[in-house]
């Protein structure tokens, strides 16, 4: 093909500039025509996947027409690396600039001063940036070729990234002066790219759509139980691979990063909450493949050029499927192997919802109606590459991709057409006023507070699917809002209430297909804490017999009773998740670092002799290390003895009951912290008792039983408190 560009006076062929410029010998897909189609002056909408190659369509055509084109991007850290790689295709670093908060006022004097020259053939602004006056002001002095919007999306309130300031672009565009618009994006229903051309006044542009099929994806959803523990086991499992994993918050990216760090994994995290050096410096890490894992919100990744990603896991779902659509595209933009693992459970979505109840009505039916979309992506039995292709208005024919869980591990299901029924006569029964909870509970028959008060418990329909449990009830209420029969009132507390196709499935049932879910009700809280948890199911009583002789053993050589050397509860752990260093043996349940010093050394010595002979194959999962224990309320404990407080002041700081705080305390004794009580002891109970009770321990105890304790020692005598207190005394000072 060749072109007569205006103004360049030469006849230059497409391919052959592609070359010079970029080292390219052929294009992808359709970058020739819409390219074709921006040199030949002509509004352009650019709808393709993650990795089809976007930035080439105004890159290219920016180089060779006059003028600057003007790109409208919406991250500074994305403007920073696509400057440095189009500096990298000239000897002129003036021939790509961007022009942001993050520069000084020289820097700012320099872009300008390139732009007036003609130097600057690419000039990467923030939208924010191109509505101040001062800007607008100063680049209607200069020639513009055309204006490229990137990540036009962020244009449309349906988009999954939605930025007010997006909308101003068209306005902004005709005060600066009018050119032509390449709008691009990488994920757009067809409701979202209606919006994005109406809102930039470009219906008649030419539209460019690329499959949005990424064959070489693997999808999968997991449901969310034992995340952090199965994501480490995953990329241990697949070494050196690179990687992205996805959370919703800035300290559960912390958190993660933290745990698969200690885990012997080479990772690090990414938020808009981190300074911009440490930001910068962790993704240049990661393009460099100096760390093989960021864990990152969706500040990350837009525009990032890695063609080797080869895992996205999503720790929590995204909020809409244009989100996990972009997210997932960028594992395997090389065509190679990419594998996309979502862990799911409606708990999550549950927040996620009530994030929304401080903002607009308008705002909290878009994001309902967007997670709505979400839900029934990870809750659906068909093909996951059929369900997406759908979403974006594209038809997948084939009824079985290969590639996904659904099609690899077919969900069961089951006719639900009565249990729907149900569900849909008992929200009618309850005037449409009640929650999702409320309904699952009169149907079940549970006779609750709340029940009672509203008498849902006389009603006709109560306890009538009482054979199966109020999750069941949740699940099909799901399904039920999936298949859009009931709708949740967001902006109305939950509320649900009927769709009129609810009401005409009444009059008129059909079949109903529902999904057998899978779903635990785990908690998501003490995910990162429970990874040192795990191991077989079952203890083995061959080596929990040999465990307790060395118990003996070590507890004569030392003049101690056998439980200060390890309590029970030990040695089962012990038994069932074969610890064969000091540094595992510290995720033994009661067992700290310095009560593993002190005794641990002969018992896993023991345990890795009897692993070898018995050729025993340990879980790859069976221990993952986790990070300490921060619970504020320990550490809290530990500093307030440290300072002598009183005991009740420190459990009344707490709103514990003093009970509880011995609980606590014992706990910390029993994990190898010493802890020193005589200020508090010596307050309470008399040296001459104290020692009573300490002797009984030392010399004559059996176990650590409080009961007989008690019983040896005289229930008229001592208090239950005195006795726990005197064994906390004796375990600290004898035992670590």
């Amino acid at each position: 093909m060749i072109i007569m560009y205006k103004g360049l006076g030469s006849e230059i062929s497409l391919l052959k500039s592609l070359k010079d410029y970029f080292g390219f010998s052929s294009f992808k897909g359709t970058q020739e025509d819409i390219i074709q189609n921006v040199m030949d002056g002509n509004d352009t909408f650019v709808l393709m996947p993650t990795g089809g190659g976007k930035s080439l369509c105004y890159q290219l055509p920016a180089l060779l027409l006059d003028g600057t084109a003007i790109i409208i991007s919406p991250l500074i850290a994305l403007m920073k690396n696509q400057v440095d790689a189009i500096r990298t295709f000239s000897s002129e670093d003036g021939i790509a600039h961007f022009m942001n908060s993050s520069l000084s006022k020289s820097a700012i004097q320099k872009v300008k001063s390139d732009l007036l020259s003609g130097k600057t053939k690419m000039l990467y602004v923030a939208p924010e940036s191109l509505t101040k006056d001062e800007n607008v002001k100063f680049l209607r002095q200069v020639k513009v070729s055309f204006y490229a919007i990137d990540e036009a999306h962020c244009i449309s309130e349906w988009g999954h990234d939605f930025r007010p300031e997006y909308r101003r672009i068209r306005s902004i565009i005709n005060e600066v002066g009018a050119a032509p618009i390449i709008a691009l994006t990488a994920t757009a229903t067809p409701k979202v790219q209606h919006d994005i051309q109406k809102n930039l006044s470009m219906l008649e542009a030419r539209v460019f759509k690329s499959s949005f099929n990424r064959s070489n994806l693997y999808y999968e959803i997991r449901p969310k139980v034992n995340a952090a523990k199965e994501i480490i086991k995953y990329i241990k499992g697949n070494p050196g691979k690179s990687g992205i994993i996805y959370c919703l918050s800035r300290k559960k990216v912390e958190e993660l990063a933290e745990t698969l760090t200690i885990n012997g994994i080479k990772a690090l995290p990414y938020h808009a909450g981190m300074d911009s050096a440490t930001r910068s410096a962790n993704q240049d890490s990661f393009l460099m493949e100096e760390t093989d894992v960021i864990v990152a919100t969706i500040a990350f990744g837009m525009g990032i050029d890695k063609p080797d990603v080869r895992f996205v896991i999503h720790y929590d779902i995204p909020k809409s499927l244009e989100g996990y659509y972009q997210e997932t595209g960028r594992a395997g933009r090389d065509g190679g192997e990419g594998k996309c693992i979502t862990f799911y459970r409606y708990k999550d979505i549950q927040k996620l919802e009530k994030f929304m109840q401080n903002k607009h009505i308008a705002e909290q039916e878009i994001g309902k109606q967007l997670l709505l979309e979400t839900v029934s992506y990870a809750e659906s039995a068909v093909c996951r590459r059929k369900h997406l292709l759908h979403y974006f208005g594209e038809d997948y024919t084939s009824e079985n991709c290969e590639n996904c869980d659904n099609c690899l591990n077919p969900k069961s299901s089951f006719e639900g057409k009565e249990h729907i029924a149900l569900v849909l006569k008992t929200i009618l029964a309850v005037k449409e006023k009640f929650k999702a909870e409320h309904i699952a509970e009169i149907i079940t028959g549970k006779s609750g507070q709340a029940i009672q008060t509203y008498k849902h418990n006389q009603l006709s329909l109560f306890g009538e699917g009482s054979d199966k449990s109020v999750k069941f009830w949740l699940a099909a209420i799901r399904q039920a809002m999936i298949a859009k029969l009931v709708i949740k009132e967001i902006e109305n507390y939950g509320l649900l209430r009927l769709s009129p196709k609810g009401r005409e499935f009444i009059e008129n049932p059909y079949s109903f297909s529902l999904v057998e879910e899978q779903e635990s009700e785990f908690d998501e809280d003490s995910d990162l804490d429970s990874c040192s948890s795990g191991g077989t199911s079952t203890v083995d009583l061959e080596l929990l017999h040999i465990l307790k002789d060395l118990r003996k053993k070590v507890a004569k050589k030392h003049n101690l009773p056998p439980f200060v050397i390890f309590q029970d509860p030990s040695l089962d752990d012990m038994a069932l998740q074969y610890p064969v260093s000091l540094e595992e043996m510290q995720n033994i349940s009661g067992v700290g670092s310095g009560k593993a010093r002190r005794y641990g050394k002969e018992f896993v010595e023991l345990i890795k002799s009897y692993v070898e002979e018995k050729d025993i194959i340990r879980p790859q999962d069976m221990i993952v290390k986790s990070v300490v224990n921060k619970s504020g309320v320990k550490v809290s404990i530990i500093q307030s003895i440290d300072r002598k407080m009183n005991l009740e002041d420190i459990a009344s700081s707490k709103n514990m009951e003093m009970h509880e705080l011995l609980s606590e305390i014992e706990a910390i004794v029993n994990s190898g912290t010493k802890l020193n009580l005589d200020y508090y002891i010596d307050s309470v109970i008399d040296e001459d008792r104290q020692e009573e009770v300490f002797e009984y321990f030392r010399e004559e105890a059996e176990t650590e039983s409080l009961e007989a304790a008690l019983a040896e020692l005289g229930e008229d005598d001592y208090t239950e408190e005195d006795i726990r207190l005197m064994r906390i005394k004796f375990m600290s000072e004898l035992g670590n």
